[in-house]
């Protein structure tokens, strides 16, 4: 079986997608906007970037951005010609997807993602055309969450196959604790994710003020990994909040290195902000290495946590509220690790990766057949 992945090459999601399909024996050559690092890819895995052209490239407007999948259509066109793929797949539905779409290529299954559905359509008309219009040509529409799978119908009239993002139980495990930045006695709370508004990041570091403030004699420390806009900002709050030597900013990391850095964090923190977030693979990963976890109640986030089980769910945008419930798992170890175990126990039962491997291939063995 060939798959051509229309997905960004960057993209975690994207590299642990192809991975693991060609892990079970397909074919797959992955197809997008933006370079990547190779080296993250299983060997045998083709990568096919389409260039984008130098008057393009600086251009800030999101619309003008979007004319680059149109131009990147007859190269698409002729891949799938060459490669003689069995499976178009779009992750995303109204970018890779309306490349997909324009293909004219079937079997083609769709993947939602979460901004495309929940933020593109509400900019205005002609946006949510073009998402209706992409969807209505996908044979099978994916989602990773079943809130997200139901916001989706809205656009369109057929079945939604849930999708969640399983764990690689073997590599998210609990491991002793790298201590390059921490002592044995520091305990560490945090979060990897992209440091942007949407994903609560600002709210992160403010609970983290609260309750050092608080505490002052605890030896609790800050790490928060991944790249985004508002590293600077956080950093020079931080300076302002007499917190700097208490806090770490890694920038982004490799994925084969994310599993330690989940190892280094007592407490693994999401105050998402935003509907859009459709599905909490950082927080699965989080309670698969046996940490406990504090996650707001909004989007796709509830399906991924039992609230006072394997941790804590609250309301966004509300810093204090998450300090509180930090300070609870501080102050009790006995707690942290109990919801640490459930956690473990909860994805080793739910969001086994393997077994969701098996039941993507299923999808496209049918896709397949019904074509």
């Amino acid at each position: 079986m060939k798959v051509i992945l229309l997905s960004d090459p960057a993209s975690a999601h994207t590299i642990k997608w192809a991975n693991g399909i060609h892990s079970k024996g397909v074919d797959v050559l992955v197809y997008g906007l933006t370079a990547c690092d190779p080296s993250q890819y299983n060997s045998g895995i083709e990568i096919e970037e389409f260039k984008i052209p130098e008057f393009i490239k600086w251009q800030k407007d999101g619309n003008i951005l979007k004319s680059i999948y149109l131009l990147s259509l007859p190269r698409l066109k002729k891949i799938i010609r060459q490669y003689k793929c069995d499976i178009l797949h779009s992750q995303s539905a109204s970018s890779y997807g309306l490349l997909g779409a324009l293909s004219g290529f079937h079997p083609h299954i769709m993947s939602v993602w979460g901004n495309d559905v929940y933020i593109f359509p509400n900019k205005n008309k002609f946006f949510e055309k073009i998402l209706r219009y992409n969807l209505s040509t996908g044979d099978i529409i994916t989602s990773s969450s079943k809130t997200m799978a139901e916001y989706s119908k809205r656009f369109v009239n057929k079945n939604i196959l849930v999708t969640p993002g399983g764990i690689m139980l073997d590599r998210f495990k609990p491991m002793k604790r790298d201590n390059s930045f921490y002592k044995e006695s520091d305990i560490v709370i945090g979060t990897i994710k992209m440091m942007e508004k949407k994903y609560g990041s600002e709210d992160i570091l403010d609970a983290f003020n609260i309750l050092t403030k608080r505490n002052p004699t605890l030896p609790v420390r800050l790490l928060m990994v991944g790249r985004g806009s508002l590293i600077e900002y956080l950093t020079e709050k931080a300076k302002r909040y007499n917190i700097s030597d208490l806090v770490i900013f890694t920038g982004m990391v490799p994925f084969d290195q994310v599993p330690i850095y989940h190892n280094m964090l007592d407490i693994y923190i999401a105050p998402s902000t935003d509907d859009s977030e459709s599905f909490g693979v950082g927080i699965l990963e989080a309670s698969a290495c046996g940490k406990p976890v504090i996650v707001s109640n909004i989007g796709g986030l509830p399906e991924v946590v039992i609230d006072n089980y394997t941790g804590f769910m609250i309301p966004p945008n509300n810093p204090q509220v998450l300090a509180e419930k930090i300070e609870i798992l501080l102050l009790n170890k006995e707690t942290r690790l109990k919801f640490g175990e459930n956690g473990r126990r909860f994805v080793e039962e739910q969001y086994n990766y393997d077994k969701i491997l098996n039941y993507i291939i299923s999808i496209y063995i049918n896709a397949i057949k019904k074509t």
